[in-house]
């Protein structure tokens, strides 16, 4: 008997005849006698129409109710889950945030997780219940319901896995798993039968949208297995896991890199498009001034990026740029153009239109050369690189945009990471 959490998104419950399908994939691990313990969010567009609502009725809201009312789209499809559930014959029960409890701080809108009281899910588990908790979703010191924010659902299911000691969190979404890059850009990606939490983390963070960075976080801190699958699967099909590696799950196991036999060098090619390049010429290189710098831009909520940083040879001048987001690139440039008296620089420039291309794998870290393959591999192709950072773990340039998706098929092929190659 395995005790598992099983997590479905928003298409996958998107009405009730969804619902009863996910529901299948539910009863199919009951049958197979383990502990189940569902987390949903609410149906496709529920909660986007539940924040229309709190808009219409006042711009100018109270956080609190604006929870109140966003929160129920979850505690719906949960319901709904639990009466399904029931009519097929399994003891199910839906559970919301703060009757669990899970507990969070009081930042309404985009509370964090404070701690998960297990007692009553594992009791309820313990006797066959199936309980269906409802994401994105808890409680605050104060006994008002809050939400989590952007990733909460996917946060929650993670939590609540490491509270009851779940051996796996199955992430139940519209795809089949995580693949080497976009199948849409390099038609040969391939699906990744495994991949590490590190990994997974860079390419969530570098612009792979199958989890959210903030769930993996917490599933790499906690230990937390995932396994991303297709709620679209045939839920009656066998449960082997495609290169027979004997972890049984169709879609991509995310473990610790323990578990990966063998390392890929580069595991995939991730590209996030819409980025803004803004650069400050002749800065005084003396302390306090890049705290100036980043501390005026982080004043106005504006998350900064790649950063490269050039000292003059006789150490008093420097040139520093960074990236934006394409959207904040305005509100940036002003910020730092107000914020002018608080550090001295002779001129400011910027561009719009840029794309980060990364490649991320753990084998990078015993293997000299990769970036400097991925700048040939580039170069080959005629494509000018802007800017470079790198980690123990990855590699990201700035090109211009109108070149990103080359580049992806290029590098994806360059690495070997075509199916035909594969």
């Amino acid at each position: 008997m395995a005790r598992l959490v099983m997590k479905f998104g928003g298409t996958s419950v998107a009405d009730v005849d969804r619902i009863r399908h996910a529901a299948r994939h539910v009863k199919r691990e009951v049958d197979a006698g383990n502990q189940v313990c569902v987390v949903v969010s609410a149906m496709a567009g529920a909660t986007n129409q539940l924040v229309g609502w709190v808009n219409d009725a006042s711009k100018l809201h109270d956080a609190r109710e604006y929870d109140a009312v966003v929160a129920s789209g979850e505690q719906v499809t949960a319901g709904l889950m639990a009466i399904v559930l029931s009519d097929m014959g399994i003891a199910a029960r839906s559970f919301a945030g703060w009757q669990v409890p899970i507990e969070t701080d009081d930042a309404h809108g985009a509370a964090r997780i404070t701690d998960i009281k297990p007692a009553l899910l594992n009791e309820r588990l313990g006797q066959g219940v199936v309980c269906v908790v409802t994401g994105f979703q808890g409680v605050a010191p104060s006994g008002r319901v809050t939400t989590l924010g952007r990733g909460g659902s996917d946060t929650s299911a993670v939590a609540v896995a490491a509270a009851i000691g779940a051996d796996r969190c199955d992430i139940y979404t519209d795809v089949d798993g995580v693949y080497t890059t976009d199948p849409r850009i390099a038609p040969k990606a391939q699906r990744l039968t495994r991949i590490s939490f590190e990994e997974m983390l860079e390419m969530a963070s570098l612009g792979a949208k199958v989890l959210q960075t903030r769930s993996v976080e917490l599933a790499m801190a906690q230990k937390v297995r995932l396994a991303v699958r297709s709620s679209f699967d045939d839920p009656d099909a066998p449960q082997v896991a495609p290169d027979g590696s004997g972890h049984g799950v169709p879609g991509t196991l995310v473990c610790d890199e323990d578990e990966i036999m063998e390392k890929q060098i580069v595991s995939g090619v991730t590209l996030a498009k819409a980025e803004a390049k803004i650069t400050l010429r002749g800065v005084k290189d003396k302390p306090g001034v890049a705290a100036a710098v980043f501390g005026s831009l982080a004043d106005e909520r504006i998350v900064v990026d790649m950063i490269v940083q050039n000292v003059s040879d006789d150490g008093k001048m420097t040139d520093i740029t960074f990236t934006v987001p394409d959207s904040e690139y305005d509100k940036a440039m002003k910020a730092l153009t107000v914020a002018g008296d608080r550090f001295e620089y002779d001129s400011i420039s910027g561009s719009k239109g840029g794309a980060k291309i990364s490649v991320v794998g753990v084998g990078m870290r015993s293997h000299a050369g990769v970036a400097s393959s991925m700048f040939q591999a580039l170069a080959d192709k005629g494509i000018n690189i802007q800017l470079i950072t790198t980690s123990e773990i990855k590699t990201s340039v700035l090109i211009e945009e109108e070149y990103a998706e080359l580049a992806v098929r290029a590098l994806h092929t360059y690495y070997g990471l075509d199916k035909d190659s594969a």
